[in-house]
């Protein structure tokens, strides 16, 4: 009688679908095993059960049009994940960023040629950032020289690590901007000082500073760098991670020193502006003093040679 109601509820479990063996065992987790319970949770790159991998970041264009690709299967949202290549992941961010993990060089040229009808304004050359990945669950989560270490393949780590690399390209972009508009501030200066006046640099330091004030305004209205990433709100466990990556990349200084610069490139702006202004000013006090000596000259005329015949 007992066998017969094992057996009973062995059936019933079958046919419900229900899987009776024994769970996974952390270091299988941790190593990203082919087990059949996890496949259909797992990435490419833990399919592939690879440990030692790049990760690189490519800062493509102004905006990646994520909308588009709602119909795409997406492995994770916010940051957006694909699967790209034969192993690896690719992470998308609406400012322009992608962030390819386990991708080989002829792949990643594949994969920015099918994002590049998404891409608003196409860098000719993309900024670049390029990390070393290792996981290995006895190594303590961080960097390491050149090397960072991961606890666990989970998909959560690679968007950290992701918004990190695209954060950090994005930055550097910047920065290259931000320099050759601060690079004309010091000529400007030594002109106002030798002539009282910033010549021709003035004119060449006004096409620099409304780009200059353009990525001032991506920086803090579409990157959001210094914010940390929702991801974080949805694991607190990898608030760690994250801080120990924003030091090792330097985000919050590198943003606090971007945001002197262009402070000091849009006071200069002012300071050109009203030079300029002064000097209309200054042009159109002269052009009344020549018409009102015009009109002196004519009112003589008319009273000394017309007026005596």
């Amino acid at each position: 009688m007992p066998y017969f109601f094992v057996r009973i509820a062995l059936e019933f479990c079958e046919s419900c679908s229900l899987d009776l063996s024994p769970p996974l065992a952390a270091n299988d987790i941790l190593r990203c095993t082919k087990d059949r319970r996890t496949l259909n949770h797992m990435h490419p790159i833990a399919k592939c059960g690879k440990t030692d991998f790049k990760a690189r970041a490519l800062l493509v264009g102004e905006r990646i049009d994520l909308r588009s690709l709602a119909a795409v299967e997406r492995l994770a949202t916010d940051p957006v994940v694909l699967a790209a290549g034969t192993c690896g992941i690719a992470v998308l961010f609406r400012y322009g960023a992608v962030v390819l993990f386990d991708v080989a060089p002829l792949e990643e040229g594949e994969v920015v040629r099918q994002l590049l009808p998404l891409v608003s304004q196409p860098y000719a050359v993309p900024e670049t950032e390029s990390l070393h990945i290792r996981i290995d669950p006895n190594a303590r989560e961080g960097m390491e020289g050149n090397v960072l270490f991961l606890a666990d393949c989970a998909l959560e780590r690679f968007q950290l690590v992701a918004d990190i690399l695209s954060k950090s390209t994005v930055l550097a972009m910047y920065e290259a901007k931000v320099s050759r508009s601060f690079d004309l501030v010091e000529p400007f200066a030594r002109d106002l000082e030798r002539k009282s006046r910033g010549g021709r640099t003035a004119g060449q330091l006004l096409q620099q500073i409304g780009g200059a004030l353009l990525s001032e305004h991506n920086l803090v209205g579409r990157v959001e760098v210094v914010d940390k990433p929702e991801i974080i709100w949805e694991h607190p466990d990898l608030e760690r991670l994250y801080v120990r990556l924003e030091d090792e990349f330097e985000i919050r200084e590198r943003h606090l020193a971007l945001e002197r610069k262009l402070d000091l490139v849009s006071r200069t702006a002012q300071t050109v502006l009203e030079l300029l202004q002064n000097r209309r000013t200054l042009r159109l006090e002269w052009y009344v003093v020549v018409l009102i000596l015009v009109e002196i000259v004519l009112s003589v005329y008319q009273i000394f040679f017309v007026g005596g015949h």
